[in-house]
Protein backbone atom coordinates (compact mmCIF):
# COMPACT_ATOMS: atom_id res chain seq x y z
CA UNK A 1 0.00 0.00 0.00
CA UNK A 2 2.62 2.45 0.82
CA UNK A 3 4.21 2.28 -3.09
CA UNK A 4 0.83 3.00 -4.19
CA UNK A 5 0.15 6.27 -1.98
CA UNK A 6 1.79 7.46 0.46
CA UNK A 7 -0.45 7.45 3.52
CA UNK A 8 -0.07 6.01 6.89
CA UNK A 9 -3.13 5.37 8.00
CA UNK A 10 -4.20 4.85 12.33
CA UNK A 11 -6.53 2.87 13.70
CA UNK A 12 -8.02 3.36 17.51
CA UNK A 13 -5.54 5.21 20.01
CA UNK A 14 -4.17 3.67 22.94
CA UNK A 15 -4.26 5.16 26.24
CA UNK A 16 -0.85 6.70 26.79
CA UNK A 17 -0.96 4.87 30.14
CA UNK A 18 -0.64 1.75 28.24
CA UNK A 19 2.28 3.14 25.63
CA UNK A 20 4.61 5.92 26.90
CA UNK A 21 2.78 6.43 30.18
CA UNK A 22 3.25 10.43 29.46
CA UNK A 23 0.10 11.12 30.78
CA UNK A 24 -0.46 8.82 33.82
CA UNK A 25 -4.22 9.00 34.37
CA UNK A 26 -4.91 8.61 30.49
CA UNK A 27 -5.84 4.85 31.20
CA UNK A 28 -9.37 4.36 29.81
CA UNK A 29 -11.70 6.32 26.99
CA UNK A 30 -14.36 5.39 28.91
CA UNK A 31 -16.35 3.76 25.14
CA UNK A 32 -17.39 0.23 26.26
CA UNK A 33 -20.31 -1.59 24.95
CA UNK A 34 -21.04 -3.07 28.46
CA UNK A 35 -20.33 -2.22 31.40
CA UNK A 36 -19.61 -4.94 34.37
CA UNK A 37 -17.29 -4.86 36.91
CA UNK A 38 -13.52 -4.96 35.93
CA UNK A 39 -11.91 -6.07 39.09
CA UNK A 40 -13.55 -9.59 39.08
CA UNK A 41 -11.04 -10.21 36.22
CA UNK A 42 -7.87 -8.10 37.51
CA UNK A 43 -7.82 -9.80 40.78
CA UNK A 44 -8.17 -12.98 39.28
CA UNK A 45 -5.62 -11.98 36.83
CA UNK A 46 -3.14 -10.81 39.57
CA UNK A 47 -3.11 -14.13 41.81
CA UNK A 48 -1.55 -16.00 38.77
CA UNK A 49 1.94 -16.12 37.64
CA UNK A 50 3.49 -13.86 35.12
CA UNK A 51 2.89 -15.12 31.60
CA UNK A 52 0.31 -18.48 32.92
CA UNK A 53 -2.81 -16.79 30.91
CA UNK A 54 -4.44 -17.29 27.96
CA UNK A 55 -6.96 -14.29 27.27
CA UNK A 56 -9.70 -15.12 25.02
CA UNK A 57 -12.19 -12.58 23.36
CA UNK A 58 -13.45 -13.14 19.93
CA UNK A 59 -15.26 -9.18 19.89
CA UNK A 60 -18.25 -7.81 20.32
CA UNK A 61 -20.16 -9.03 17.06
CA UNK A 62 -18.92 -12.02 16.21
CA UNK A 63 -20.94 -15.29 17.50
CA UNK A 64 -19.30 -18.72 17.58
CA UNK A 65 -21.41 -22.09 16.69
CA UNK A 66 -22.32 -24.50 19.51
CA UNK A 67 -19.18 -26.87 17.99
CA UNK A 68 -17.20 -24.41 17.54
CA UNK A 69 -17.66 -23.73 21.20
CA UNK A 70 -17.36 -26.63 22.50
CA UNK A 71 -14.22 -27.17 20.95
CA UNK A 72 -12.12 -23.77 22.01
CA UNK A 73 -13.68 -24.88 25.43
CA UNK A 74 -12.60 -28.77 25.43
CA UNK A 75 -8.99 -26.88 24.02
CA UNK A 76 -9.03 -24.65 26.86
CA UNK A 77 -9.67 -27.19 29.74
CA UNK A 78 -7.28 -29.26 28.10
CA UNK A 79 -4.40 -26.96 27.99
CA UNK A 80 -1.47 -26.25 30.22
CA UNK A 81 -2.17 -22.40 30.95
CA UNK A 82 -4.65 -20.30 32.93
CA UNK A 83 -7.44 -18.90 30.90
CA UNK A 84 -9.60 -15.98 31.08
CA UNK A 85 -12.47 -16.30 28.77
CA UNK A 86 -15.15 -13.30 27.57
CA UNK A 87 -17.95 -15.16 26.68
CA UNK A 88 -21.08 -12.91 25.77
CA UNK A 89 -24.77 -13.35 28.16
CA UNK A 90 -26.00 -14.27 24.51
CA UNK A 91 -23.59 -16.95 23.97
CA UNK A 92 -23.15 -18.47 27.26
CA UNK A 93 -26.09 -21.71 26.17
CA UNK A 94 -23.29 -22.37 23.76
CA UNK A 95 -20.80 -23.22 26.36
CA UNK A 96 -20.81 -27.40 27.56
CA UNK A 97 -22.94 -28.29 30.29
CA UNK A 98 -21.27 -27.43 33.70
CA UNK A 99 -17.99 -26.07 31.89
CA UNK A 100 -17.52 -23.30 34.65
CA UNK A 101 -17.91 -25.64 37.63
CA UNK A 102 -15.43 -28.37 35.89
CA UNK A 103 -12.50 -26.00 35.16
CA UNK A 104 -12.92 -24.57 38.85
CA UNK A 105 -9.77 -21.56 39.31
CA UNK A 106 -8.07 -22.93 36.02
CA UNK A 107 -10.51 -20.24 33.74
CA UNK A 108 -12.85 -17.22 34.69
CA UNK A 109 -15.96 -17.03 32.48
CA UNK A 110 -16.78 -14.00 32.00
CA UNK A 111 -19.55 -11.48 30.02
CA UNK A 112 -17.12 -8.55 29.62
CA UNK A 113 -13.17 -7.66 30.63
CA UNK A 114 -11.79 -4.22 29.94
CA UNK A 115 -9.35 -5.70 26.96
CA UNK A 116 -6.42 -3.19 27.36
CA UNK A 117 -5.81 -3.65 31.65
CA UNK A 118 -6.62 -7.12 31.02
CA UNK A 119 -3.60 -7.40 28.04
CA UNK A 120 -1.46 -5.02 30.41
CA UNK A 121 -1.26 -7.48 33.30
CA UNK A 122 2.01 -9.82 33.66
CA UNK A 123 -0.03 -12.86 34.12
CA UNK A 124 -1.11 -12.55 30.49
CA UNK A 125 0.97 -14.66 27.88
CA UNK A 126 -1.21 -15.05 24.87
CA UNK A 127 -3.93 -14.26 23.25
CA UNK A 128 -6.85 -16.05 21.60
CA UNK A 129 -8.62 -13.94 19.12
CA UNK A 130 -10.54 -13.40 16.19
CA UNK A 131 -8.13 -10.17 15.27
CA UNK A 132 -10.21 -7.66 14.78
CA UNK A 133 -8.26 -4.64 14.35
CA UNK A 134 -8.97 -3.00 17.99
CA UNK A 135 -7.83 -6.26 19.47
CA UNK A 136 -5.26 -6.67 17.09
CA UNK A 137 -4.08 -3.09 17.30
CA UNK A 138 -3.89 -3.62 21.96
CA UNK A 139 -2.04 -6.81 21.28
CA UNK A 140 0.66 -5.24 19.28
CA UNK A 141 0.95 -2.27 21.38
CA UNK A 142 1.35 -4.36 24.41
CA UNK A 143 3.86 -7.22 22.71
CA UNK A 144 1.05 -9.65 24.01
CA UNK A 145 1.73 -12.77 21.16
CA UNK A 146 -1.51 -13.87 19.34
CA UNK A 147 -3.49 -16.86 18.12
CA UNK A 148 -5.72 -15.43 15.30
CA UNK A 149 -8.77 -17.00 15.24
CA UNK A 150 -10.47 -14.89 12.41
CA UNK A 151 -14.45 -14.98 11.75
CA UNK A 152 -14.96 -13.04 8.94
CA UNK A 153 -14.50 -9.12 7.65
CA UNK A 154 -11.19 -7.63 7.72
CA UNK A 155 -9.98 -10.36 10.42
CA UNK A 156 -8.29 -12.96 8.31
CA UNK A 157 -6.36 -10.06 6.65
CA UNK A 158 -5.36 -8.82 9.98
CA UNK A 159 -4.64 -12.67 11.10
CA UNK A 160 -2.24 -12.89 8.06
CA UNK A 161 -0.23 -9.95 9.01
CA UNK A 162 -0.32 -11.07 12.36
CA UNK A 163 1.69 -14.33 11.45
CA UNK A 164 3.41 -13.73 7.89
CA UNK A 165 4.01 -10.22 7.92
CA UNK A 166 4.62 -8.68 11.89
CA UNK A 167 5.18 -12.72 13.06
CA UNK A 168 4.08 -12.05 16.70
CA UNK A 169 1.77 -14.64 16.28
CA UNK A 170 0.21 -17.85 14.60
CA UNK A 171 -3.37 -18.31 12.45
CA UNK A 172 -5.30 -21.04 13.34
CA UNK A 173 -6.09 -23.59 10.26
CA UNK A 174 -9.90 -24.61 10.03
CA UNK A 175 -9.98 -28.74 10.62
CA UNK A 176 -13.72 -28.99 8.87
CA UNK A 177 -14.00 -26.97 5.71
CA UNK A 178 -17.55 -27.83 5.57
CA UNK A 179 -18.50 -26.63 8.93
CA UNK A 180 -15.68 -24.07 9.37
CA UNK A 181 -14.77 -25.57 12.31
CA UNK A 182 -11.05 -25.18 14.26
CA UNK A 183 -10.67 -28.39 16.49
CA UNK A 184 -9.52 -28.48 20.11
CA UNK A 185 -6.52 -29.64 18.62
CA UNK A 186 -5.06 -27.25 16.62
CA UNK A 187 -6.20 -24.52 18.93
CA UNK A 188 -4.19 -26.22 21.35
CA UNK A 189 -1.05 -26.29 19.65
Amino acid sequence: MSKVCRLLTIGPTIPSFYLDNRIEKDTDYGLHLFTLDSSVCINWLNRKPAGSVVSVSFGSMAGLSKQQMKEVAFALKGSDFYFLWVVRASEEANLPENFVEEVGDKGLVVQWSPQLEVLSNKAIGCFLTHCGWNSTVEALSLAVPMVGMPQWTDQSPNAKFVEDVWKVGIKVKIDDHENGIVGREEIQS
